[in-house]
């Protein structure tokens, strides 16, 4: 981009592709907040509630891997704009369901839609960049999208307690209108190779083999199926997926491609990034339904505090090439993994005795560590990548993330409702709270020691930080 039309025309495409975002982002935290007014209209519980949030990202994930071959076969901006359209008019049907199933169906079609829209309007922003201009890039992505995280737990607090639950998924209408509208004029039609033949066998595979993970992790101990129901559905998971690795490696142009795993930054981001995220989708979960089925809070003032995470993360994206101009890429994720974990447990602590300024400010500090994590790991993710496998990483990347959002989610929840069982309670307790922030702060932490094993010099081009350190040991 070396002209002043080329930076503008960049930036409108950016600030388009971020609207899509938008609309997803204040999806997934609106939604959290609602979940207890949902659960008592619906007559269930909150906890086993996450089946809305968790139906989502299972449809997010198992239709992610395609997005990359359905844009290259259709072209990106026609691909986006259906993507839109689709994801829009799901939100409508979220919004008139009248029973769980429903909204659970409606949700498995908004999911299909967002599998489409991120990854594919992601994919149209990074081929218009050079590799020096990633961190640009990731920053324009998801500046603008960030505000929905900011706007979506206070806006769902109040229309939930204002006009009902299924009024948070209207929001979605409007947006999703103005952004098929600017896509279609601001996005240029681009051409891309042909590509080759999908690869059925894997797509197929990698669908059912996380579809039966996210439904046995899902279901487990929770009395919706049998224990032995839902066991069978994690180990037949967990087979399909040794069998997807295995077919995988062994096809020319792979649904899934695992060769990507070989480039070492984008390894770590995925596999170490993996288990970051699981904590990050775990968060928008537990803390409204902490503040408001432990502490009593309201749908609106519930919401007004968890926004302080999102306003943590917004306030972070500028200051993030700032820290990577005095820190190496490495040092960068360590000290984010380790700080929101330990974020994570200090909020297994909290109770009804908190101040909320406290309670705020302890988010807000959260929000920074998460987001620096989530920049640095977006960028460095495809720092090393090759430009004919883009498409590719885009997929493996975005398939990766959602999952571990349903997982983050779904294993909060199942903590929960474990100790729940154990302490023969029908309703969450602070205990409850208190051990599923404490099992998903594990999880975070344990990214750390696959962070310090990456090189200082990884994700050249990316941080000022590593590029001194790379001269200092040229200098001994």
């Amino acid at each position: 981009m070396d002209t002043v039309e080329e930076q503008h025309a960049f930036r409108l495409v950016a600030a388009v592709v971020a609207s899509a975002l938008f609309m997803q982002n204040v999806d997934a935290t609106i939604v959290a907040t609602a979940l207890p007014s949902m659960a008592r209209e619906l007559q269930t519980s909150a906890v086993s509630l996450s089946s809305a949030i968790t139906s989502y990202l299972i449809a997010l994930t198992v239709f992610i891997p395609v997005s990359g071959w359905v844009a290259d076969r259709y072209g990106a901006k026609r691909v986006f704009l259906c993507a839109i359209a689709t994801f829009t008019l799901a939100s409508v049907l979220c919004a008139v369901s009248t029973g769980m199933g429903e909204l659970i169906a409606a949700r498995i079609v908004q999911g299909i839609g967002g599998a489409m829209m991120v990854p594919v309007g992601r994919l149209i922003l990074f081929r218009r960049v050079r590799r020096e201009e990633l961190l640009s890039a990731t920053t324009w992505l998801t500046m603008p999208a960030l505000i929905g995280p900011v706007l979506g737990p206070p806006l769902g607090g109040f229309l939930t307690d204002s006009l009902g639950w299924q009024s948070v998924f209207w929001v979605n209408v409007p947006v999703g209108a103005v952004g098929l509208l600017l896509a279609w004029r601001l996005i240029p039609d681009t051409a891309a190779p042909r590509p080759p033949a999908p690869d059925l066998i894997g797509m197929t595979l990698i669908g059912v083999s996380l579809t039966s993970l996210m439904v046995g992790i899902e279901t487990f101990g929770r009395g919706v199926l049998p224990l032995g129901v839902a066991l069978c559905c994690i180990l037949a998971g967990l087979l399909c997926f040794c069998l997807t690795v295995w077919h995988c490696r062994r096809t020319a142009h792979p649904a899934i491609d695992f060769s990507l795993l070989r480039i070492p930054t984008f390894h770590v981001s995925t596999v170490a990034g993996s288990l970051f995220r699981a904590g990050a989708g775990a968060l928008p979960f537990l803390v409204p339904l902490t503040l408001q089925l432990g502490f009593g809070l309201s749908a609106w003032r519930s919401g007004v505090i968890t926004l302080a995470s999102s306003l943590g993360s917004l306030c972070m994206r500028p200051m993030t090439s700032l820290a990577l101009r005095y820190w190496s890429v490495r040092a960068v994720l360590i000290g984010s993994s380790l700080s929101f974990a330990a974020m994570l447990l200090v909020c297994a602590t909290l109770s009804a005795s908190w101040p909320q300024s406290a309670i705020f400010a302890l988010l807000l500090l959260g929000g920074l560590s998460r987001s620096l994590g989530f920049a640095s790991m977006g960028a460095l993710a495809f720092a090393d990548v090759p430009p004919a496998q883009l498409s590719a990483a885009t997929s493996f990347q975005g398939t990766a993330q959602q999952l571990m959002k349903a997982v983050g989610v779904a294993v909060a929840a199942g903590s929960m409702q474990c100790t729940m069982w154990l302490t023969g309670q029908a309703h969450a307790q602070r205990l409850d709270f208190a051990c599923a922030f404490v099992t998903v702060a594990v999880m975070v932490a344990v990214s750390w020691p696959m962070f310090a094993k990456l090189s200082p010099q990884a994700g050249a081009g990316i941080s000022e930080g590593k590029r001194r350190e790379k001269g200092k040991e040229k200098g001994r």
